[in-house]
């Protein structure tokens, strides 16, 4: 059998996006070239690697082994390849990050960070949903992986590196947000908003109601931070988000924190990778480098008039 690092990465490619033109994209090959390329691995293999359904294309289970055994040697040769660069003073190559939507209001700014230190590395963000960001550490597509619920049941490497206050929001025109401490109790009756289930912000949120004994009247269940502070805008309930989704500010888009007893809710941000995976050279300088700078941006934005 001889398959080529080439067409490794086209079927890598390929095995990723379920698309023969995002494959031919992503290798700067054309689309009949791909196709070829694709059919000559099936070949080589003596066996079906792939299938279109309804014009979905399946991976069968000799092509996602296929897939799995390519990521493995490009992921290895990638790891050697940044040792020699680092061993030369070099420092280049490739970082993929995941993290979950509320991750979104600060981790660009870290990347940024980094960026400017490391210039010469190419990094991809991935912004998902917790289910999307689990679903891609359990096929290992990226080198690290930033949430506020790392999953239990997956033996991982996790380390806390900045704090994830939950606060609760209503409309700036509500009764509530000119209360001061607000028995929850007295809640019973309002109705709430908050993330879909599975999500790290509702399964934070959860716990504390449970732990209070108290049930919402769950009024929206809504899969992102703008969409629940939009519905609370329009009055339609109270809110649970990160205090990162409000920009560090008491007030936003026609919504502000309210104070309820036992607000904010206190969680943390992980930032976790699998413990049988091993980090490269770029992926450690990474976590080095996020713990400093979620250090500096928290301390810059409190001197900045900031309640995070």
């Amino acid at each position: 059998m001889n398959i080529t690092f080439k067409k490794l990465k086209l079927f890598l490619a390929f095995a990723e996006t379920k698309s023969v033109s995002a494959a031919a994209k992503q290798m700067f090959v054309t689309q009949p070239t791909a196709s070829m390329q694709l059919m000559e691995i099936t070949n080589a293999v003596g066996l079906p690697l792939y299938e279109m359904i309804s014009k979905k294309i399946y991976l069968t289970d000799t092509g996602k082994e296929l897939a799995d055994t390519a990521r493995q040697i490009l992921n290895t040769w990638a790891a050697f390849e940044q040792n020699v660069d680092s061993t030369n003073g070099i420092t280049r190559g490739k970082l993929k990050i995941a993290v979950v939507s509320t991750a979104k209001y600060f981790m660009p700014r870290l990347i940024g960070q980094f960026c400017k230190k490391y210039p010469d590395i190419d990094v991809s963000l991935e912004i998902l949903n917790r289910d999307g960001v689990v679903s891609r550490m359990l096929d290992n597509l990226d080198d690290i992986y930033i949430m506020s619920q790392p999953p239990k049941d997956i033996d991982l490497n996790d380390d806390i590196f900045m704090d994830n206050q939950l606060v609760a929001i209503a409309a700036l025109n509500s009764p509530l947000a000119k209360q001061k401490s607000i028995p929850l109790s007295t809640l019973k009756d309002d109705r709430f908003i908050l993330r879909e289930k599975g999500s790290g912000t509702r399964m934070t949120s959860d716990k504390f109601f449970k732990q209070f004994k108290f049930h919402p009247n769950i009024r929206m269940e809504l899969g992102s931070n703008e969409a629940i502070k939009e519905a609370v805008a329009g009055g339609l309930g109270i809110g649970v988000v990160s205090k990162y989704a409000l920009h560090g500010r008491q007030k936003e888009h026609g919504v502000s924190m309210i104070d309820i007893k036992g607000f904010p809710i206190s969680s943390h941000w992980h930032v976790v990778n699998p413990s049988k995976k091993q980090l490269s050279p770029i992926a450690h300088a990474f976590k080095a480098e996020l713990f400093s700078s979620a250090v500096k941006f928290v301390s810059t934005t409190r001197s900045a008039g900031s309640s995070i």
